[in-house]
This record gives C-alpha cells, sequence and structure tokens, in this order.
C-alpha cells in the first residue's frame, strides 16, 4: 500500500536525525537521489516510509500507521514557540535552527532497544551491535518493487528479540546485562508501547518499572517516541561537559551543575540541551576516549 502528501525538506535532517542509529543504521537510509527512507515494525506491521521530493510514501502493512502518523513524526505536536532562551547561545542556536521541532515516532521498542545497547558503551559499539542484530533476526523492509535500498530492514519484533540466543548476543559484542535488559523489556512490550501516549512522567515511571532501565535510558527513549521537551538526558558522560562548558564556561561539570544550569529551562531542558550541541561546542578533551570493549572475543 502506498499513499502521498506534501511535506518540506528542509527540516528533515534536523528532525529525524535522532532517530538514526549510526551512519550505517539498517532501519535509516538516505539515497544518492536525497529520499530518506524509514523502516519501522508498528501495531500492524512492518511499514517503510520514503521522504522524497515534496511527498511521502509507505509501503507494507504498516503503511496506513505510518503515514497517519508522519505530521507527529515531523514534529507537529512539539510546542517550541514558548520557548524562553535564557542564554546567548541558545538564544542564537535557536535562531540558526527555526526548523528545530521534537520528532515523536509514537513507538517505544524501536527506540527503547537501541538505547540499551548504548548504555556504558561507546557509540561506536553500540551501533555496530545494532547493525548486526537488525540485520540478522530483522527482515528486509517493505517497498523493493519500489525501489526500496536492498539494505533497509526492519528490527525484529517483540518475540523475534525475546529468542535471540545468548551466543548471538555476544557475537554481536552485547554483554548478558545489556542483553538481558532487552529481554525483559520485550516480554512486556504492550505495556511498554502504552508510554507512547502518556505524559513524561508516567511514561518514564513505567519504562523504569522494567530492571536496567533508569532515568538515562527511559529519557533516550522517550525523546525520540514521545516528542518530549523536558526528557533531559542525566548520567551521560558528555553531556553535563558540554553543557557546562557552552553555558559557563566549565568543562568539568557534573550532573548536578548541568541540571542547575538547565533550571530555567524546566519544561524545555531537552529543547535547550538539542540546541546547545547543535552548537558544536565542544570542551577540550583531557582524557582519552572510552576504549571500545571486544565482547565478543571474550
Amino acid at each position: 500500500m502506498a499513499g502521498r502528501f506534501w511535506v518540506g525538506r528542509a527540516e528533515l535532517g534536523l528532525v529525524l536525525g535522532p532517530l538514526r542509529r549510526g551512519p550505517g543504521d539498517p532501519t535509516f537510509r538516505v539515497t544518492p537521489d536525497g529520499s530518506v527512507w524509514r523502516a519501522s515494525r508498528t501495531p500492524d506491521g512492518p511499514g517503510t516510509l520514503r521522504f522524497g521530493a515534496g511527498s511521502v510514501e509507505a509501503w507494507g502493512p504498516g503503511a496506513q500507521w505510518l503515514l497517519e502518523r508522519v505530521p507527529d513524526l515531523l514534529g507537529a505536536r512539539d510546542e517550541p514557540h514558548g520557548f524562553v532562551a535564557h542564554h546567548r547561545v541558545v538564544a542564537q542556536a535557536a535562531h540558526r535552527n527555526p526548523a528545530l521541532r521534537l520528532c515523536r515516532s509514537g513507538l517505544v521498542l524501536e527506540s527503547l532497544i537501541p538505547s540499551v545497547l548504548e548504555q556504558k558503551v561507546t557509540v561506536i559499539e553500540a551501533y555496530r551491535s545494532w547493525r548486526t542484530l537488525v540485520r540478522r533476526f530483522g527482515e528486509r523492509a517493505p517497498g523493493a518493487e519500489a525501489g526500496a535500498p536492498e539494505d533497509l530492514y526492519v528490527m525484529p519484533s517483540a518475540r523475534q528479540w525475546a529468542l535471540i540466543p545468548s551466543w548471538e548476543w555476544h557475537r554481536a559484542g552485547v554483554d548478558a546485562k545489556r542483553s538481558d535488559t532487552v529481554v525483559r523489556a520485550v516480554r512486556v512490550a504492550a505495556r511498554l508501547e502504552e508510554a507512547a501516549e502518556m505524559p513524561y512522567e508516567r511514561a518514564k515511571a513505567r519504562l523504569e518499572l522494567v530492571p536496567g532501565i533508569g532515568p538515562w535510558t527511559s529519557a533516550e527513549t522517550l525523546q525520540r517516541s514521545n516528542g518530549a521537551p523536558d526528557a533531559l538526558t542525566v548520567g551521560d558522560l558528555h553531556l553535563p561537559g558540554i553543557v557546562g562548558y557552552a553555558l559557563a564556561g566549565d568543562r568539568s561539570a557534573t550532573d548536578a551543575d548541568m541540571l542547575e544550569l538547565l533550571a530555567p529551562y524546566t519544561g524545555q531542558r531537552h529543547r535547550a540541551a538539542r540546541l546547545i550541541m547543535l552548537t558544536g561546542l565542544t570542551p577540550p578533551r583531557r582524557a582519552p576516549r572510552m576504549a571500545p570493549r571486544r565482547i565478543a572475543h571474550l
């Protein structure tokens, strides 16, 4: 099934970028003609979206579900107009990025699982694990007849995630702590997906009922699934230093310092952090990067 309606192109990278888990994400592709392809597992089944020149098309059993939610995906329910910048850096970033909207996918697991994979490891490791598992246990995305990229995949279903053998997690570089968290989450998938329509605090509490899902993971998930403007990522290795450096010249800022600096943005702290990240202001490095772990070789 396919459907079409008009959509602008300028904001696609800015709005949809957080949904892409690295340049090799098998569920997200940008083709040479500039089209953005995205594959999702919806409540109705697999579906593929293509954002082309002024239009959106969709294929697969989940096509209609995805088309109906394209406005949310592009930030239609986001309300940035009441945002007030309290720092010159933030004001300049807002001025330079007027098309910034917080996406709302309406799908919890597709953001939760890669967020769990990113716990306590480098993003390079996490992206590699995501690619490996989706390609091995997912399925080719609908739309091949319409030119969908051959390497576009839909992530596994909740049942398929639960059935992945322990040695396959190990081979993909995922330790038992993270794989166990994914398995616990997919066993209550329906309950977690309900959080997509909950207010932020209720949704956060719902996700954090699952052992292994804490504030960092719930925030990273709800930023994408719910478009939550106050879902600030606490417990991140780099974000406090970036915020501290941008707003106060303090590259050694802690979570507590970051929360104090962003207190004027309460209710919009994730948006403020996104704007700060878009400035490209990062503190000079003092220590070496976290070394990737070779779990699959242990």
